[in-house]
């Protein structure tokens, strides 16, 4: 696909984000597209490899390996090389129902397994899929396709994240009524108040949901199931249900001082945030600020990412980043060969920015935090940490104490960024339905189907915490086999 020597002639460009310093002082996007003619000579690129590993979605050694929605990467990235943008659209939207979110926040794993990045710079089509989305929306090629006819049957899906957006898309576009709960007073899930603003502003996921609801989905806010509405209300109002509640249960740090103001979940402090932009952009005071503190993010990860990001446009007074696991490499080892998502330091948006601000990368690397220390109104002021190695003799890895490496930081605000333990439980229990070892709602990847008879799971509620991408696959797919249970079999992809 592409020019047939395009990978030769043409080097990996892509768009100069605004400086660190000056996109912090907002909460824009710090993204950009090249010109056209710059973004066709990238598809280009695209080398006509014999097997392209870029769509595989394939897991391998625990990781995500090409595109987890199978993109029809190699066919988009020829037709906008032969200036075909409007026809790369419709490739796009084949597999993707929301390509504008997965071009800005997804981690590209399909660069990762590209078959020219085995000895070139991969071929950018991260970039290519945002620009080639976002040239649909300028042009006004993405308009509402309501389904012709009905059947009648009526699903609900409870969750309004990519999962659950996508579950309602596909089954809406197959003729079903569908409502979507969400217990937030806007619809988007993470992709809403997960994300932050400069990732992925509010505005682009709201025109996507514009659309569905002219599609004829029925959007519900500030309606949690399970607590304003009973689970098992639900089955007895509708054909079918699709759980898409995510995986939000967050990973807590039990030591001491744990109760002490200050400490907060990454989440609620990035929900909080994001909602009060939009809601008065922030004059009304309804979030945490970190003005002129002393912030400590423990964890890495997106979210912890995120959590450096948004610090930094409050203008905290210094900010680290804690992190109990070892530096990654800065080639793969030999034990991460292509086409495996690549295990090695990599520097994000967030960690770009502190270091402008402040001098040095944010993030230290086996370090552990024992305690936290108050003063006496009960408020955080210190973090006390001590180095780590890690045993892996008995085969359980295990983080040993470094003796004399004890070391206390001023902190004010320590945000909790450490990952999800699962989803939360209260639908789960209405339902009575199954779960693994893990607390995920257990249904089979590929058909969707709970214990009972009628509710399907997917995303992270079903999966764990996963990428964005994982979630508009899973979605895709319980769509696909609710249609097939409601009506018998399913054209549905």
């Amino acid at each position: 696909m592409g020019k047939p020597t395009g990978f030769i002639e043409f080097n990996r460009e892509i768009p100069v984000n605004r400086s660190p310093l000056q996109r912090t002082k907002d909460w824009k996007e710090f993204h950009d597209h090249l010109p056209s003619r710059k973004l066709e000579e990238q598809g280009g690129r695209c080398m006509d490899c014999g097997v392209p590993f870029c769509h595989s979605g394939d897991l391998l050694n625990g990781a995500t390996a090409g595109c987890p929605v199978h993109n029809l990467i190699p066919e988009w990235n020829d037709l906008i090389y032969r200036g075909l943008w409007k026809e790369a659209l419709e490739r796009l939207h084949k597999t993707n129902n929301f390509p504008e979110f997965t071009g800005r926040i997804c981690p590209a794993p399909c660069e990762e397994s590209c078959v020219l990045g085995i000895i070139e710079p991969p071929v950018t089509i991260k970039n290519n899929e945002c620009a080639i989305v976002d040239r649909g929306w300028d042009e006004g090629w993405i308009q509402a396709t309501p389904p012709g006819t009905r059947t009648g049957k009526k699903v609900a899906v409870v969750g309004s994240g990519p999962a659950g957006l996508a579950s309602a898309a596909q089954l809406n576009q197959a003729g079903h009524t569908v409502t979507v709960y969400e217990r937030a007073d806007r619809i988007g899930g993470l992709l809403m108040y997960g994300i932050p603003n400069m990732k992925l502003e509010k505005d682009i996921v709201q025109r996507r949901v514009d659309v569905l609801a002219e599609e004829g989905i029925t959007f519900v806010t500030n309606t949690a199931i399970g607590i304003d509405i009973p689970a098992t209300q639900l089955r007895e109002n509708f054909d079918a249900i699709i759980l898409c509640c995510g995986a939000t249960k967050p990973r807590e740090l039990p030591i001491a001082g744990r109760e002490l103001d200050g400490i907060h979940q990454a989440v609620p402090f990035l929900h909080l945030n994001t909602k009060s932009l939009l809601d008065s952009g922030h004059k009304d005071g309804k979030y945490i600020s970190a003005k002129d503190k002393h912030v400590i993010v423990i964890g890495g990860g997106d979210t912890g990412t995120d959590c450096v990001g948004t610090s930094l446009r409050h203008g905290c007074k210094t900010l680290n980043q804690f992190e109990i696991m070892p530096r990654p490499p800065d080639q793969r080892n030999p034990d991460n060969p292509w086409p495996e998502w690549a295990k090695i330091f990599r520097v994000d948006y967030g960690q770009e920015e502190a270091e402008a601000h402040f001098g040095s990368d944010p993030r230290s690397y086996l370090i552990m935090t024992e305690k936290f220390v108050g003063d006496e109104n009960g408020n955080v002021k210190e973090l006390h940490t001590v180095d780590v190695d890690w045993n892996y003799n008995d085969g359980v890895p295990r983080p040993l104490r470094k003796a004399g490496t004890e070391r206390v930081w001023d902190a004010d605000i320590v945000l909790l960024s450490m990952g999800f333990v699962g989803p939360e439980d209260t639908i789960v229990k209405q339902l009575q339905l199954d779960c693994d070892d893990l607390s995920n709602v257990q249904a089979e990847h590929g058909k969707y189907t709970t214990n009972i008879e009628g509710v399907f799971a997917a995303g992270d509620m079903r999966r764990g915490q996963s990428l964005v991408v994982w979630a508009i696959n899973e979605g895709r797919g319980a769509a696909r086999e609710c249609d097939r249970h409601l009506m018998g079999t399913s054209n549905l992809p």
